[in-house]
C-alpha cells in the first residue's frame, strides 16, 4: 500500500523475483481500458516480468465498487492459494483494502425509482442544496463527500431513503473478514517535499508518454463525461476540462499535479490511522530484504 508515485508497482514487481508471488492490482483506475497512462498502468515489459490481475476489466463507461472488488479480489486469491503461491495485492485505492480486510458493511443495493428520484431533485435543486440535505440525515458522511462529487453523495442520500439509517451508522457494522493470514507494507518517501517531486515528475512524464492524446480518444467517444468514475479519476479530470476549453495547458498540469497530491496526501491520512502495517521508504535498497525478514520470522 501507499501514496501515490511512492513505488509501489516497482516494489512489487522486484519482490515477486524473490517470491512465489502472483500481483493483484488494488486500484480503482487500472480496471479501466484505455485508461493506460494517466493512470501509470504497468507496461508490457513490467508485465511481462510480472503479470497483474484486476487490470482492464471495464470500460471507462461502467462503474465499478468495492464490493465487485472484493468478490473479484477473492476469487483470484483462491486461485492463486490454491497453485501454492502468494497473493500479492499491490495499490493506493484504500477503500479497496478496506472493504476487503474488513468485509462489507450491510448497505442497500441500488433502487431505480429512489435513485432516478433524487437525480430529479439534483436536476431541479442543484447538487449543493442536495449536499445540504444530506448534512441534515448524515453530517458525517457530508463532512466526507464533496458536493461536486454527485455519484457518492447520490448514494448517501439513497441509502438513507431507502433503509432510515444513514450510512454512517451502516458502515459501522462490519462484514466477514478476510479468511487469510495478511502481512500489510506501506511505502512512502520520507519527506512530503520528496512525493511532491515525484508526483510533478511522473505527471510530465505521463505527458511526455502521450497522455493528452490518450485523454482525447476518450472524450472524442461521446458516451462519456466528468460525471463517471472513470473520467473523475486524477489527471483526466483535469487533461478532460483542458480538452473541453475549461483550463489553459498550463492550468491543466498545475491542476493535475495538485490534484495528485491531495490525493496522495489522503492515502496517507488512511494508512496513518491502519492497525498493524510495517513501513517502507521509498527508493530504499533494502526494502526486499526488510519484507522478506518479516514474512519469513512470521
Amino acid at each position: 500500500m501507499g501514496p501515490t508515485a511512492s513505488g509501489k508497482t516497482a516494489l512489487a514487481i522486484e519482490l515477486c523475483q524473490h517470491l512465489p508471488c502472483d500481483i493483484i492490482s488494488v486500484d480503482s483506475a487500472l480496471i479501466y481500458k484505455g485508461m493506460d497512462i494517466g493512470s501509470a498502468k504497468p507496461d508490457a515489459e513490467e508485465l511481462a516480468r510480472a503479470p497483474h490481475r484486476l487490470l482492464d476489466l471495464l470500460d471507462p463507461c461502467e462503474s465499478y465498487s468495492a464490493a465487485q472488488f472484493r468478490e473479484d479480489a477473492l476469487r483470484e486469491m483462491a486461485e492463486i492459494t490454491a497453485r501454492g503461491r502468494i497473493p500479492l495485492l499491490v495499490g493506493g485505492t484504500m477503500l479497496y483494502f478496506k472493504a476487503l480486510l474488513e468485509g462489507l458493511s450491510p448497505l442497500p443495493s441500488s433502487v431505480p425509482e429512489i435513485r432516478e428520484q433524487i437525480e430529479k431533485e439534483a436536476a431541479e435543486l442543484g447538487w449543493e442544496k442536495m449536499h445540504q440535505l444530506l448534512a441534515k440525515v448524515d453530517p458525517e458522511s457530508a463532512a466526507r463527500i464533496h458536493p461536486n462529487d454527485p455519484q457518492r453523495l447520490s448514494r448517501a442520500l439513497e441509502v438513507y431513503r431507502i433503509s432510515g439509517s444513514s450510512m454512517t451508522e451502516l458502515t459501522q457494522v462490519k462484514g466477514e473478514p478476510l479468511p487469510y493470514k495478511v502481512f500489510q507494507f506501506a511505502i512512502a518517501p520520507e519527506e512530503r517535499s520528496e512525493l511532491h517531486q515525484l508526483i510533478a515528475k511522473r505527471f510530465q512524464l505521463m505527458l511526455e508518454a502521450g497522455f493528452e492524446q490518450e485523454v482525447r480518444a476518450l472524450y472524442q467517444r461521446g458516451d462519456l463525461h466528468v460525471d463517471l468514475p472513470s473520467i473523475r479519476c486524477v489527471g483526466y479530470r483535469q487533461m478532460w476540462d483542458y480538452l473541453a476549453g475549461k483550463l489553459s495547458y498550463d492550468e491543466m498540469i498545475e491542476r493535475g499535479i495538485i490534484a495528485t497530491r491531495q490525493l496522495a496526501k489522503r492515502q496517507i491520512t488512511w494508512l496513518r490511522g491502519w492497525q498493524d502495517v510495517f513501513w517502507l521508504r521509498s527508493g530504499d535498497l533494502t526494502n526486499i530484504e526488510q519484507i522478506c525478514s518479516v514474512v519469513g520470522e512470521k
